[in-house]
């Protein structure tokens, strides 16, 4: 019986199994920022246990409040400065060179395929986006990875969402409303506890970014990693890291694209697996979607809620901060001025993403329009900072969680694509993108 990408990576990594449905693995790598990691660091702190498994393994980012907003956050960073300094960990992230962690990870080349990742991020499940297992963790699982760089899980069980679409994705449809139509199927707990493999030919003809959007919500319908199968698509973004003048990066490199394809390959799901579940979705048929109420499940077509009134438009996050995202909203807002009844926000995910926005003149465009820009922070996605919501205002935000309150006490969110936000944006309202322009 063939195996999925999960259970390959399960059975290489295996440290110890105590029970029929527990696995212990050995990590690759254990991610940190700001707001969980000092919690960890001074529970080990107080139990005279301030050692790290091994510093190279460790990538640590400030993120979530960048820059400080009070000396509450300003002492949290500060732990982990001093943390980082005592353990000798050179991949830190501090303010001015960081990225939200999600978007910053994967452009430092950290993640490879076959990889295991933890952080205590919910929305870790982003980097199986590069057929890895990457989970967001609580607290003790977070300790005991730093500490002995294992984590335990349950049994990988696996879903297989398949994409399908003959056609290509529909005008106005992107990779945050496949993600939002998943989480929609499936419902917020469809997933739990399992592994969502996402395949078929939109997955394969998707650039990584897109990806990324994807596995990023998968945790949104209770699954505990997306993954996607490896591909020459991953090769090519992982190159600048795993080609001939990556040397002395301390993993593998490879002399060409077919040796790391092959060697990549060997994670991909076996024609023969078995699956917990199958879901196929046509995404031939899909339209620029978003969310309604409170949950990531309450999804409606962005037409049946235009001229719905919004406060705030939030282009950035983990989930839609990319270069890529940049783009789609700035084709949208060229030569044209938002609505003057709201405010737009736009958070480039990273400094080297901002750098290269600014390059192609996308800065501009977003400043011309009308945007306020910031530099990479979670802050406004969590309702912390650089765009929190006063009771009862609205955002349309590309941001993953509409929870209540998410994004400010009694606020309102509508999740939607980039393209989405930024058509809302001009138009004063909920508004689709699809044929927005058309003459």
């Amino acid at each position: 019986m063939g195996k999925t990408l999960a259970e390959k990576i399960f059975d290489a990594h295996m440290a110890d199994r105590p029970f029929e449905d527990e696995w212990v693995l050995r990590l690759d790598r254990v991610f940190c920022h700001e707001i969980t990691t000092p919690i960890a660091i001074n529970d080990l702190v107080s139990k005279n246990l301030d050692r790290v498994f091994d510093p190279s393994k460790i990538k640590v980012v400030i993120d979530h409040v960048s820059p400080a907003k009070d000396s509450k956050t300003a002492g949290q960073g500060k732990t982990l400065r001093e943390w980082v300094r005592r353990h000798h960990i050179t991949d830190f992230f501090d303010i001015g060179r960081n990225g939200v962690c999600h978007a910053l990870f994967p452009e430092k080349g950290f993640v490879r395929p076959g990889f295991t990742v933890i952080m205590g991020d919910s929305h870790t499940c982003t980097h199986g986006a590069f057929g890895a297992f990457a989970a967001g963790v609580g607290t003790t699982d977070l300790e005991v990875g730093i500490l002995k760089g294992v984590c335990a899980f349950g049994k990988p069980e696996t879903l297989r969402v398949n994409l399908l679409s003959d056609e290509g994705l529909p005008d106005g449809v992107y990779p945050k409303d496949i993600a939002l139509a998943i989480v929609a199927k499936i419902g917020v707990s469809g997933a739990t506890g399992k592994v969502m493999e996402l395949r078929g030919p939109v997955i394969s003809a998707m650039s990584m970014e897109g990806r990324m959007t994807i596995c990023n919500m998968a945790v949104e319908a209770g699954a505990t990693s997306g993954v996607c199968m490896p591909d020459i698509n991953t090769v090519k973004y992982l190159w600048p890291f795993i080609g001939p003048g990556a040397a002395g990066s301390g993993e593998k490199t490879y002399s060409h694209y077919d040796e790391a394809l092959a060697n990549f390959s060997r994670w991909a799901s076996d024609g023969d697996a078995e699956y917990s579940g199958v879901i196929d979705i046509d995404c031939s048929k899909l339209e620029p979607l978003t969310t309604v109420g409170c949950k990531p499940d309450s999804v409606k077509p962005v037409r049946e809620l235009a001229g719905t009134r919004v406060d705030q438009v939030y282009i950035g996050s983990c989930t839609n901060g990319r270069i890529e995202d940049l783009r789609a909203a700035a084709a949208m807002l060229r030569g044209r001025k938002i609505a003057d009844t709201l405010r737009a926000i736009v958070s480039p995910a990273s400094t080297d993403i901002f750098a290269q926005a600014l390059k192609e003149g996308l800065i501009e465009v977003f400043v011309e329009a009308g945007c306020c820009v910031t530099n990479a922070t979670c802050g406004a996605c969590l309702g912390m900072s650089n765009g929190v919501l006063a009771e009862g205002e609205v955002c349309a935000s590309t941001t993953n969680r509409n929870f209540y309150g998410r994004m400010g006490k009694g606020g309102m969110v509508h999740l939607m694509s980039p393209a989405s936000a930024a058509a809302t944006a001009l138009a004063g309202s909920i508004a689709s993108p699809a044929g927005m322009w058309d003459d």
